[in-house]
């Protein structure tokens, strides 16, 4: 896929990994559709930085876990970018939960922004994308712990075990006109349940001894955007942490 007046939609782009994704695409040219929920002022800075790099961004205020405010988003990029080639579904709820006991609001809420809204999002672009008669793409964030289960984050954790069967389904679904493809980051950047001293210690989970380099994953979505020939794959980028058996997920391992 070339990329020349080429548009994308980044959800979750105010920060972390959708901001690095964001500032790829823009710095090569593609136009930038910044999606953010509560990160307005974060948000901000990505459209700051984007147009420096001498595209057209702007921002797009939707909260991923209620229906109408998903439908409403291409709709809005549409209407300020007039297309859109590309999807990159990045934003996540990440919130910790019990194997123990199932709250139906917790369950639904990580299904809700994590599942459901990159299908509906995915169709839409699609529906867009078949009237145009040319081919886009979409890249779900997944996670290397689809390949390197722990019992941690249960509805985190079947919210991504789902997102890696739509990738397929949709993959199948939507060809040839919309490609479909997945990366799985692994540690990134530290989460709410770690000190910074406690995220340094935990590189030593990844083979390579390093942390998941957000500009790698970036680099791995303009790859996937860039080469018309991959549908149905995703790409794990985690300095090899998924081939580290761990029974916790990495937050809860201290020692």
């Amino acid at each position: 896929m070339g990329n020349e007046s080429k548009t994308v939609l980044v959800t979750g782009a105010a920060k972390r990994i959708g901001r690095e994704v964001a500032l790829e695409l823009a710095a090569n040219g593609w136009n930038v559709a910044i999606h953010y929920r509560e990160s307005r002022e974060q948000a901000l800075l990505t459209q700051q930085d984007c147009l420096a790099k001498g595209i057209k961004a702007n921002i797009f205020q939707t909260d991923l876990s209620v229906e109408e405010q998903v439908k409403s988003l291409i709709p809005q990029v549409l209407a300020e970018f007039g297309h859109l080639d590309a999807l990159i579904n990045c934003a996540s709820t990440f919130e910790l939960d019990s194997n123990e006991v199932l709250e139906f609001s917790e369950f639904n809420r990580h299904l809700h922004a994590n599942l459901a809204a990159p299908i509906i999002l995915s169709q839409q672009l699609y529906q867009h994308i078949k009237v145009q008669a040319k081919q886009g793409c979409v890249v779900n964030f997944l996670d290397q712990k689809l390949w390197n289960v722990n019992p941690d984050f249960l509805s985190y954790s079947m919210s991504k075990v789902g997102l890696q069967m739509a990738t397929t389904m949709l993959a199948q679904a939507f060809a040839p006109h919309l490609r479909v493809c997945g990366v799985a980051p692994g540690l990134t950047y530290p989460s709410f349940l770690q000190t910074e001293e406690q995220f340094n210690h935990s590189i030593k989970y990844s083979l390579l001894g390093t942390i998941t380099n957000p500009r790698d994953l970036a680099k791995t979505v303009r790859f996937l955007l860039e080469t018309p020939s991959i549908t149905g794959s995703s790409i794990i980028v985690d300095a090899g942490q998924h081939l580290t058996p761990m029974g916790r997920d990495v937050s809860f391992l201290k020692g």
